[in-house]
């Protein structure tokens, strides 16, 4: 994989292969009041054929994983509900299985539960796998 700076750079130049998938969204500005990052760029999600690199802020690193890293990643849904409401609130996160024998937790930290995210990286993540023959 590429470092990940050049891709959130090329991403944000608009010059991404077509094979990348990106994800954005404006800050907020009273969000980025708070959280000290409202001249901050917005926040990216970007998914290669190799792996993602997502940027939240300036005083974060970006979040990077890369798929040769993996060796299974696990789909993860949990809802919950009140007993005075018919609503259910649902939550949605990936399960990373590293070679080192390590487990991680992977929801992008800027989109939450956004399902197009989730279903990108899962997406991207079994095609990697079955073009190296994993």
């Amino acid at each position: 994989m590429t470092d990940p700076q050049s891709i959130l750079e090329q991403a944000r130049r608009g010059a991404a292969p077509p094979n990348w998938r990106l994800y954005t969204k404006k800050r907020g500005k009273l969000s980025g009041l708070l959280h000290g990052s409202s001249h901050d760029p917005d926040p990216l999600l970007v998914i290669t054929p190799d792996g993602t690199v997502e940027y939240r802020d300036d005083r974060t690193p970006p979040g990077v994983v890369r798929f040769d890293d993996l060796v299974g990643v696990e789909l993860q849904v949990r809802g919950q509900s009140f007993s005075d409401s018919s609503t259910v609130n649902i939550s949605v996160w990936l399960d990373l299985h590293g070679r080192d024998g390590g487990k991680a937790k992977w929801r992008p930290s800027s989109f939450g539960n956004d399902l197009q995210a989730i279903q990108g990286f899962l997406e991207a993540y079994g095609a990697h796998k079955a073009l190296r023959g994993g």
